[in-house]
């Protein structure tokens, strides 16, 4: 492979992986924020911000590979709420597989039997905070889920446009200025109190 066609290989790599990287970066720090203020460890440690963020980038990667599988594309051409919700439930139940897993692994490691697993699922394992994390990891799969598939319907590109740059040749100047909106509902207004 060429030097150029391996660095534009690179580049693009980067690019698809940078923004949901990014966005589950911020989202699993504000987990770990949100969840040792909840359980009033003020002294918020360093290290859990390191393995949200090394989570993140694993997430990351496999949201780009999961896109690549073609069953994970079935309801593109339905509705946005369909391939939204599909595609958050799939992503969801892969964390929550990999997230009870790394627990069970954990506990093996630390010298359990797998016999002893469903003891100690039953009685150390704390699944308050489990469904507690699994619930914002679901609400954090819903909005890049939703993010994502708006950018792909409106075309790679103009939802960072949208957001960024002003108006994009896509959107139609659809806001009013607020004095036309309130000249408009006056008379609506009057003729209603006259009757």
């Amino acid at each position: 492979m060429p030097k150029s066609r391996l660095l534009a290989f690179v580049v693009k790599e980067l690019r698809e992986v940078l923004p949901p990287t990014v966005f589950f970066v911020l989202g699993f720090n504000l987990i770990v924020l949100t969840t040792d203020l909840i359980l009033a460890d003020y002294l918020v440690s360093f290290a859990s911000f390191m393995v949200a963020t090394m989570s993140a980038l694993v997430v990351g990667k496999s949201v780009l590979l999961a896109n690549a599988m073609p069953f994970l594309r079935r309801f593109d051409t339905a509705p946005m709420i369909r391939p939204v919700l599909f595609k958050t439930i799939v992503y969801w139940a892969v964390v929550f597989l990999v997230r009870f897993l790394e627990k069970l692994v954990e506990y093996l490691i630390a010298g359990g039997t797998l016999s002893g697993i469903p003891e100690h699922v039953a009685t150390h394992f704390t699944w308050h905070r489990f469904a507690a994390v699994q619930i914002w990891i679901f609400v954090l799969f819903l909005i890049y889920t939703s993010f994502e598939e708006l950018n792909a319907r409106l075309g790679d590109g103009e939802l960072t446009k949208i957001f960024f740059t002003g108006r994009s040749p896509v959107m139609k100047p659809t806001l009013q200025s607020e004095d036309s909106r309130r000249s408009q509902a006056q008379p609506a207004n009057r003729d209603a109190y006259a009757k």
